[in-house]
C-alpha cells in the first residue's frame, strides 16, 4: 500500500511503501477528508478543507503529530477547470482538533 506523509515544514506530500494493517488503523483512528492546507501561523498544525470548491465550506485543524497516515484521493475539479489535491487523514482518537465553518450573522 502507498502511504503519503507530509514534508517538514510544507505541505508536500512524500509517498512511501509501506504495509500494514488498515483495520488497526480504523480501530484507533477517525477518517477525514478534504484538501490539505498549510495553517497560517503554526507549522505544527495541518489544515484539512472540506470542499475546497465551495465558498462557504469549513475546515479542520488538527496536530501534525495526531496524524496516523494520510492517503491520497484522485483530485476533484470545479466547472472552471479548478483542480485541488484531495487526501483522506486518518486521525488518532481523542486527539484535540478544531472545526471552523463560515456564517452569516
Amino acid at each position: 500500500m502507498s502511504v503519503f506523509f507530509i514534508e517538514s515544514q510544507s505541505t508536500n506530500l512524500v509517498r512511501y511503501q509501506v504495509s500494514f494493517n488498515i483495520n488497526d488503523f480504523k480501530n484507533e483512528h477517525v477518517v477525514f477528508s478534504g484538501a490539505l492546507g498549510k495553517h497560517p501561523f503554526d507549522s505544527n498544525k495541518i489544515v484539512l478543507i472540506s470542499d475546497p470548491h465551495i465558498n462557504n465550506t469549513s475546515y479542520y485543524e488538527f496536530t501534525s503529530a495526531d496524524i496516523g497516515l494520510i492517503q491520497k484521493l484522485p483530485n476533484i475539479i470545479n466547472s472552471d477547470g479548478d483542480d485541488a489535491a484531495m487526501a483522506l487523514l486518518w486521525i488518532k482518537k481523542g486527539s484535540i482538533a478544531t472545526k471552523s465553518s463560515i456564517f452569516i450573522v
